[in-house]
């Protein structure tokens, strides 16, 4: 064999001891949402230091874990997995594991640091149960509004006004003051920049991106070197031989099984009513954004003729609501509400003496505030009061001598409160349970 084949048959060892030795590793695949990155060569002999790192994402307003929003529970087994190999290999140390939360500009400064440091202990309860590593390894921070992560993700695109975008984000405090006040500050100088086009572009393509948690692992890992090659030795020339490559074996990953969507729905029943014996259902369904759709059904026919008593009524009740404030941005279903209702109903109240009777649809609309508040990890307490218009046809009777006589008919125009509601409130559906006692954990 001559020098040149000498050659050629070097290099393809040194190339498929490489290919061979990267296939082996643990650490040299990289899994759906996460990857290693930023290999740095700690010594020329046998270590060097890796990063795997994974990001989950969360809805605006929100910091409870949802696993089908933006394949996170398939981020979050390809991580678990990917460090437990680490774990398994005798060459591999896991050093440190980072958790930083964020938040995207939108909303106050005070609900963004709250829903950074909420997002970020989330997650990093959650590694905590999923991971055999010592506590001392996990190490959280939450950074609030993601001012680096806003600027990176302008600076790489091609958005109008980009140069001015970067401007102001590179050389305008977060805060701007003067005399101890606040006079400006660079959420305000973005927002009012050009008519407010560059705030709602990076509303829509952006901050979606900086709401989130990131996870960086790092782990030293001990590089077994090959020994040096030996020098080959003079042979004859060969017979003309073909060689055969036979490629590795591969195994197609398994698919992730598809991550369900939460959905959120309550089933209630208002309390008053049930101690004015009139048992009732109602049920609360989650739209999106805060709003959520509701109705309601009683149903009370007691009586008795012996003893003049009647107390009778069914009817229902549809509206919709707008939830609003920090709580309901923590998990839909919870905190303030305003919304507006519509009512049909229909009664017959005797108790001894005169009775009202209203055999004809009465009607009423109104408009009503509230506040739910959790009490367990499935219930809630619902309080609530309306105020609208009432109206409908009713008749005036007396009891006498066993007969039922009529006075008057009257129509019902009233103006006030309508509603009045103190609801149990029973939180089905997934995901849709509170953190720990009173919702927090």
């Amino acid at each position: 064999m001559n020098r040149r084949n000498h050659l050629l048959l070097l290099s393809m060892l040194t190339l498929a001891f490489w290919v061979s030795e990267t296939m082996a590793s643990p650490l040299a695949a990289a899994s759906a949402g996460s990857e290693f990155s930023g290999t740095r060569v700690a010594t020329a002999d046998s270590t060097r230091t890796d990063t795997l790192s994974v990001r989950f994402y969360f809805r605006q307003g929100y910091r409870i874990w949802q696993p089908g929003f933006r394949e996170n529970g398939a981020r979050l087994e390809a991580f678990v997995r990917q460090v437990c190999q680490a774990q398994a290999d005798t060459f591999c140390h896991v050093r440190t594991i980072e958790v930083t939360g964020a938040s995207s500009p939108e909303g106050t400064d005070a609900a963004n640091q709250f829903l950074a440091r909420k997002r970020t202990e989330l997650i990093d309860t959650m590694l905590r149960r999923r991971l055999s590593l010592p506590d001392s390894l996990f190490h959280s921070e939450p950074v609030g509004i993601d001012w680096a992560g806003l600027e990176r993700l302008v600076e790489v695109s091609d958005m109008d006004y980009r140069e001015e975008v970067l401007d102001i984000l590179r050389n305008t405090p977060v805060w701007v003051i003067r005399n101890g006040k606040v006079v400006d500050g660079r959420k305000r100088q973005l927002g009012m920049l050009r008519g407010g086009v560059p705030w709602r572009y990076m509303e829509e393509h952006f901050f979606p991106e900086l709401r989130g948690t990131s996870v960086d692992v790092a782990c030293l890992i001990e590089v077994l070197l090959p020994p040096p090659a030996p020098e080959p030795e003079p042979v004859p020339e060969p017979v003309q031989e073909t060689d055969t490559l036979i490629p590795a074996d591969t195994v197609a990953p398994a698919p992730a099984e598809p991550e369900r969507k939460p959905f959120y729905i309550g089933l209630k029943t208002n309390m008053l009513y049930d101690v004015a014996l009139v048992p009732n259902l109602g049920a609360e369904v989650y739209l999106g954004k805060g709003w959520t759709a509701q109705g309601s059904w009683m149903y009370a026919w007691w009586r008795s003729d012996r003893k003049h008593c009647y107390w009778r009524t069914y009817g229902g009740e549809v509206g919709v609501r707008k939830y609003f404030g920090r709580k309901a941005a923590e998990k839909p279903l919870q905190g303030h509400h305003l919304g507006i209702y519509g009512q049909l109903l229909t009664y017959d109240f005797e108790l001894g003496g005169r009775g009202y009777l209203g055999d004809k649809w009465s009607w009423g609309v109104g408009a009503e505030y509230g506040y739910s508040l959790p009490v367990a990890r499935r219930l809630n307490i619902d309080f609530g009061i309306g105020v609208g218009y009432l109206g409908g046809e009713y008749e005036e009777y007396t009891p006498e001598d066993g007969h039922y006589v009529w006075q008057k008919t009257k129509q019902r125009h009233w103006f006030g409160p309508t509603k009045a509601e103190i609801s149990l409130v029973w939180l089905i559906g997934r995901g849709n349970y509170n953190q720990g006692k009173g919702g927090k954990r």
